[in-house]
């Protein structure tokens, strides 16, 4: 199968590479040129520009920061809608707001596309051993269609309701995750200051009521878990900037339909902190060193 992916970042590549060991044909693009050189030394075709990508595939993948890069993607005079095979699947698994996914998934549709929204979990470890889980919004059809495809990067493929349905869950299960590191990282400072070491505490609340999985896999105190970013000076992984842009989906997604979210609230001030005070690009895990 041939396939174009645009957004060959932390997340993307990894992605893309698996499509290539599964023997898919990949045309790639992403602003970054060491991305590029990567992807090109794995094997896979770098195209001129975004469009390009879109060239005689059957499947268009995108990875992409934030819902702007999305709607500047996909839309417009410019964008792959209007440049594009209306017969290639698209497959957007970038995390952005619900209503943009909506509105994009609309216009894909006017033009006769097939989209979902198919946004990930897991991590770039998730992404590098193909074990991520996608959470998808879409017509059953469509989902069964790119089924195949996201088997090859993914564990888990769940079909959550129509488009947008998996951006919904996406911003849900990040503003929990961001939450969830806030309060390992402050039971871990706890118990430090008590004196205890923080692998034996890990160990022990791992076993008890308070486990989960930034305790379990993905523990924010240096030298607890090997092979986490919290252990390679907070390089890497899931940024700050990024976990702080999901929690503002969340709490905006939240207002929009009013529904209350005081921890999700609280969750995205503490980390625009900790962004502020100059860790923006480092790993999320690192608010486990956010001062008072």
């Amino acid at each position: 199968m041939k396939i174009g992916f645009v957004g060959l970042g932390n997340m993307g590549l990894p992605m893309a590479l698996n499509l290539i060991k599964a023997g898919h044909q990949v045309t790639g693009f992403d602003l970054v040129k060491s991305q590029l050189d990567a992807f090109a030394a794995a094997g896979g075709i770098v195209a001129v520009d975004a469009n390009a990508t879109a060239k005689d595939v059957d499947v268009l993948i995108s990875m992409l920061p934030a819902s702007r890069h999305v709607e500047r993607l996909y839309l417009g005079d410019t964008g792959l809608l209007a440049n594009a095979n209306p017969k290639t699947l698209l497959i957007d698994c970038s995390t952005i707001s619900p209503k943009v996914a909506q509105t994009v998934a609309a216009a894909a549709k006017a033009k006769s596309f097939v989209m979902i929204d198919a946004p990930v979990s897991g991590g770039t470890a998730g992404a590098q051993a193909g074990t991520l889980t996608f959470m998808v919004g879409g017509d059953a059809s469509a989902v069964e269609c790119a089924r195949p495809l996201l088997e090859k990067m993914g564990k888990n493929i769940f079909h959550a309701g129509t488009n947008g349905a998996g951006q919904t869950v996406k911003v849900c299960n990040n503003m929990m995750l961001g939450i969830q590191m806030l309060g390992t990282s402050e039971a871990l400072r706890l118990g430090i200051a008590n004196g205890m070491d923080p692998k034996v505490l890990s160990d022990i609340m791992s076993k008890s009521s308070g486990r989960n999985w930034a305790l379990e896999l993905y523990n924010p105190c240096p030298g607890v878990m090997e092979n986490v970013p919290s252990s390679k000076g907070y390089a890497g992984g899931f940024g700050v900037d990024l976990m702080l842009k999901d929690l503002g989906l969340a709490v905006e997604n939240a207002e929009n339909l009013d529904a209350s979210v005081p921890l999700g609230k609280l969750a995205q001030q503490l980390y625009e902190t900790h962004s502020k005070a100059g860790n923006g690009q480092l790993d999320f895990s690192s608010v486990f060193n956010l001062k008072k």
